[in-house]
């Protein structure tokens, strides 16, 4: 490529969404150093810092024939396009972008993919290690660098042989430890009144998405079994899906509706979790969730289901607790310990916010600012091996 031309970077995924929610800092530096930025996947969201987008019919399940149609168009805009660089990203984007990248690759291109989360894991279904593990193991042949972004993957990974020419593990896509951090008590109170709740209200807070996998129902059985005992407990479930009006019929069922406050989708988590006292989270598997990064970034001590994600941020009884899935009645505990001791929950909570250094934004814009050197140009070997001895 000529010098006076600028490099082409593009961005994938299955929704446009991923990308505002979680990547717009490392659209970003890619501007900064003076790359043209495209991105791929369905939706007409407008985003800053990209030049050229493209509304591609990307669909989440493998067996949707309209993911044919988002192939050939993937294909084409890649054929269409010099970029040096592919960052693919979510299970379906994955896909479809390294199958419509291989004659790319062949003329230098470099395919970059991050997992948020295998499908198949330590306690997934048999169907998730059939059906998505072997496309997984066949498709890291088309991958430059494989970027997972907990332990197990990365072990996982490293010990099937997945074929990717490099394997990294980095840190999340990162939290915004500006917009997410503790607020002194008055600061609290003030804002539970300005948003309806008592300065003595004890405030569980969880962000999710209502479907099967986050598993709301397990805080709302938690919340019934204390319901007595702690008065003055309050669940703000904040989000939409599939399962919002079945969890609201498990609320009126257990007697506790008039307790949870269902909050639909919300744009100002991080207020929601300057008020609370404790974040919860009931979810079956994770990758690395950041509604978790933000709780501990915003001093938040944690009580969460054990999955691979969870684990990964929490170490139990230091700055939260793990419990298992399907166990309401321990869940119902620790949230009664935490309540019981102002002390507690202030050393949790601290030790949360520790833990969150190395999870900033900033930190892994350096992470990933190694790994992208490497495939502009730039010998950074030496840093990259550096970054991951510190965290392996």
């Amino acid at each position: 490529m000529d010098d006076g031309v600028k490099k082409k970077v593009l961005f994938c995924a299955t929704i446009d969404y991923h990308f505002k929610a979680f990547h717009l800092p490392y659209l970003k530096w890619f501007k900064d150093q003076g790359w043209e930025v495209h991105v791929a996947a369905a939706g007409e969201l407008k985003l800053p810092f990209v030049d050229k987008k493209f509304n591609i019919p990307v669909q989440r399940s493998p067996f949707n024939k309209m993911n044919i149609k988002a192939y050939k168009e993937f294909k084409k805009i890649i054929g269409d396009n010099s970029y040096s660089i592919i960052h693919c990203h979510t299970p379906m984007g994955g896909v479809l972008t390294r199958l419509a990248s291989k004659n790319a690759r062949k003329q230098g291109t470099k395919v970059i993919y991050t997992v948020h989360g295998f499908h198949f894991c330590k306690g997934a279904p048999l169907i998730n290690w059939l059906l998505y593990y072997p496309i997984e193991k066949v498709l890291s042949s088309y991958t430059d660098c494989l970027i997972t972004i907990n332990k197990e993957d990365y072990l996982l990974a490293t010990t099937h042989r997945f074929k990717a020419k490099s394997i990294k593990l980095v840190h999340g896509v990162g939290v915004n430890i500006d917009n997410f951090k503790p607020v002194v008590q008055s600061e609290k109170f003030s804002l539970r009144e300005s948003l309806g709740y008592k300065p003595d209200d004890f405030l569980m807070f969880y962000a999710a998405e209502f479907n099967k996998n986050k598993n709301q129902k397990l805080l709302i059985e938690s919340l019934a079994l204390i319901k007595d005992e702690v008065k003055n407990a309050r669940l703000l479930l904040a989000g939409d899906g599939p399962l919002l009006n079945k969890c609201k019929e498990i609320a009126r069922a257990l007697d506790v509706n008039d307790r949870i406050d269902f909050l639909g989708y919300r744009s100002d988590i991080e207020n929601l979790l300057k008020i609370s006292d404790v974040s919860v989270a009931s979810s079956l598997r994770e990758g690395l969730p950041v509604n978790i990064m933000e709780a501990m970034s915003s001093g938040l001590p944690v009580i969460a289901t054990i999955n691979r994600g969870h684990s990964e941020l929490i170490d139990n009884e230091q700055n939260g607790y793990v419990i298992p899935a399907k166990s309401s009645k321990n869940f119902a505990l620790r949230i009664l310990e935490v309540y019981k001791s102002k002390e507690l929950c202030k050393k949790l909570g601290l030790a949360g916010l520790n833990k969150m250094k190395n999870y900033s934004i900033s930190k892994v814009i350096l992470e990933l600012k190694d790994i992208y050197s490497v495939y502009m140009g730039e010998d950074t070997n030496e840093t990259q091996s550096k970054y991951n001895r510190s965290y392996i």
